[in-house]
């Protein structure tokens, strides 16, 4: 099915239909409460009721698209543009003038600024620094001793975030700083999401005086980032250089709050995203040691030995296969929301102007209409003579169109790398007091995951 086949030819407008109310609402908060207890069953529930079904969050009507064709209509559309609860929740942390957040020409220009810093070839000079933490990492690691994955899965990808983007020396306390700043911000941020209860969340309860404190001190640490390169007189050729040297539309330099969003959009986004996907690595490769051994096996076939470099991992192959398919089934970011702009139809469903859109990639990339064995972790279904039969859309953990991560390559390098340099080395278990359940917020990743790295 192609997105052209979903959209209603020009005059149906008549025959468009209502999409069918989810069951479940409860008076005041509708759907929230559902939202709040139990997120991933009931958002990979919806698509039983329907392929456009209607939510009450508050007094709120919200539009869940349930299916990959649906999901790839809506990313593509012009009809629909970064905003709803999700982006209205995370105001308080990307702002309003960020390339996260931005929507038509202002997004563009953003967009034309920062690319340059993801480029394909540009990727190859970060080799270095992605080579070096991955490891560090190891090495910092001892047998037998237990390791916090939370806190080193943030310390990596601020590091490398830092020092290839930023060409900072990110010191291990602003790791640690970010890693539970965000951890707090985001929690509360998907709280104000779900259960959206306004004034309520300006009254000074322990839980929104740790948030607004948390929040505050994630605004300081890019303050310092910013005022540190402004002092330094340095212009290395990174992200932030080619931030501090933009120009508006008017040739005039971009504001100082479009380069602090700009740069909270690259640190603490970016950053949250690639610490959870790390964190399901490591408790993937614990829970599945027969494809921890066949990536080890992989990596001593490519290198002979050798520690494992940025020049190997076009060639680790399953290693890529394993990544995917973490992202696949532990997607860091599980949902997204939309707007709707003028009056329009989604599957043959009217949308009015103003309505909020949302999906869950959690719910497209595990439904098992999409995929064979769909809740098993099979590397080998992104082998090319298989995931051919994958649908169109039905993975897409970079989002597509114009919304789609510019750090994607970046991402999966340093994914690929780490999971090779850590596979190499060591096996894993769960050590005592583990819980490698999934903790819900804006992202997903496991509760608290206490790990023993053995040697093989």
């Amino acid at each position: 099915m192609t997105v052209e086949s979903v959209k209603p030819k020009t005059g149906e407008a008549t025959e468009l239909r209502e999409p069918p109310l989810a069951g479940g609402a409860v008076p005041v908060l509708g759907h929230g409460l559902q939202l709040v207890r139990d997120p991933l069953a009931f958002m990979s529930g919806l698509r039983a009721h329907g392929d456009v079904v209607r939510l009450k969050l508050g007094p709120k009507t919200v539009y869940a698209v349930t299916t990959p064709a649906l999901t790839g209509a809506l990313a593509l559309s012009p009809d629909y543009e970064i905003d709803g609860p999700l982006w209205e929740s995370l105001e308080g942390l990307l702002g309003k003038e960020g390339v996260a957040t931005a929507n038509g020409p202002r997004h563009r220009r953003q967009r034309r600024t920062i690319q340059p810093a993801f480029r394909l070839d540009a990727i190859p000079g970060y080799g270095p620094v992605m080579e070096e933490e991955a490891h560090a990492l190891t090495r910092r690691w001892q047998p037998g001793e237990t390791i916090d994955c939370t806190a080193e899965s943030f310390r990596v990808a601020v590091r490398i975030a830092a020092r290839c983007l930023l060409r900072g020396e990110f010191m291990d306390e602003r790791a640690e700083r970010l890693s539970v700043d965000l951890a707090t911000v985001f929690r509360g941020m998907y709280r104000r999401m779900v259960v959206p209860l306004g004034p309520l969340y300006r009254l000074p309860f322990p839980a929104n005086r740790e948030f607004n404190r948390a929040l505050a001190d994630l605004h300081l640490l890019v303050d310092e980032i910013v005022a540190e390169r402004r002092a330094s007189g340095q212009k290395p050729d990174d992200l932030l250089t080619a931030l501090l040297e933009a120009k508006d539309d008017n040739g005039d330099p971009i504001g100082e709050q479009e380069i602090h969003d700009q740069v909270v959009a690259i640190v603490t986004p970016g950053s949250e995203t690639v610490a959870s996907t790390i964190m399901w690595l490591l408790q993937i490769l614990a829970e599945h040691p027969e494809h921890a051994e066949k990536v080890r096996a992989e990596v001593q076939s490519v290198t002979g030995g050798r520690p494992v470099g940025f020049a190997d991992v076009r060639a680790l192959r399953h290693t890529n296969n394993v990544v995917v398919e973490a992202m696949r089934l532990r997607p860091a970011v599980w949902i997204l929301t939309r707007r709707a702009v003028t009056d329009t139809s989604l599957g043959g469903y009217r949308i009015p102007a103003g309505a909020d859109i949302v999906y869950s990639p959690y719910a497209i990339q595990r439904d098992g209409s999409s995929y064979e064995g769909h809740l098993d972790f099979d590397p080998d279904r992104w082998l090319p003579e298989r995931s051919k039969d994958v649908p169109k859309y039905a993975m897409s953990p970079f989002s597509v169109g114009n919304r789609k991560c510019p750090s994607d390559h970046f991402s999966m390098t340093q994914l690929s790398l780490i999971t090779a340099a850590i596979s190499e080395k060591y096996r894993f278990e769960q050590a005592g007091g583990s819980n490698d359940t999934t903790r819900v917020g804006i992202t997903l990743r496991p509760h608290r995951l206490l790990l023993t790295p053995q040697p093989w």
